[in-house]
């Protein structure tokens, strides 16, 4: 789901604003920059903050889960994402790929084990690191936990949740030809890889305008 629903709203709950003392670009070997950030307290309890999406990359809201003065909080832009190089790109980009980016990230700070905190895509993210990596791990902390699992797919994009936001899923399926509605996932995916920019910028604004609708109660679809 995409990163800024609901944080603003959030934010109010949250710790104080903070800035990182480090970031970095960490090379993958494989074609990928990643890029890092530290804040916190460096000598404080780990903790790495998994955003959202696929695709949402972090925001400096998610810096503020955890006590600065007493967590050292590292977050980072998946592969694709954010200020990781290069932008939106889908080459290596995998699951796999990502779990195996938070691994190298707890390798490059000498990190023994740590908590993993993720949200939506992230909570999916965090539990296939722990089931590959447990020994690394401490804690698992999930929030708005999406495991992409079929029915989950096929109530977001099938229409079930279509029934609670019958306008903003009128404006995502429509833009669609009525013989192609049946596989709406197929049918975006087409479109937002199709080498016409402007098609893949008009589809990637109905698609986020829906993610966006799913992902708080109180949303009306639109990213602040």
């Amino acid at each position: 789901m995409d990163k800024f629903s609901g944080q603003k709203r959030a934010a109010q709950f949250l710790f104080p604003s903070i800035d990182p003392f480090e970031s970095v670009m960490l090379d993958t070997g494989d074609g990928h920059e990643i890029y890092v950030e530290r804040c916190g307290n460096p000598n404080g309890k780990p903790v790495i903050v998994l955003h959202g999406g696929p695709g949402g990359g972090c925001s400096p809201v998610m810096r503020r889960y955890f006590d600065p003065s007493k967590y050292h909080i590292i977050l980072f832009d998946q592969r694709g994402c954010g200020r990781s190089k290069p932008q939106a790109s889908i080459k290596n980009n995998t699951t796999w790929h990502l779990v195996n980016d938070i691994e190298m990230i707890r390798e490059n700070f000498d990190v023994s084990d740590w908590i993993v905190f993720g949200g939506s895509w992230g909570a999916t993210l965090a539990l296939l690191y722990a089931q590959k990596f447990p020994k690394r791990v401490n804690n698992l902390l999930l929030r708005g936990v999406f495991l992409m699992t079929k029915p989950e797919l096929d109530w977001f994009y099938g229409g079930g949740a279509g029934l609670f936001w019958p306008d903003l899923w009128k404006k995502f399926k429509d833009p669609i030809p009525t013989d192609e509605q049946s596989d709406l996932i197929k049918a975006y995916n087409t479109r937002l890889f199709s080498g016409n920019i402007r098609q893949e910028m008009e589809f990637g604004q109905h698609w986020s305008a829906w993610e966006n609708a799913l992902a708080s109660i109180a949303s009306n679809g639109i990213s602040a």
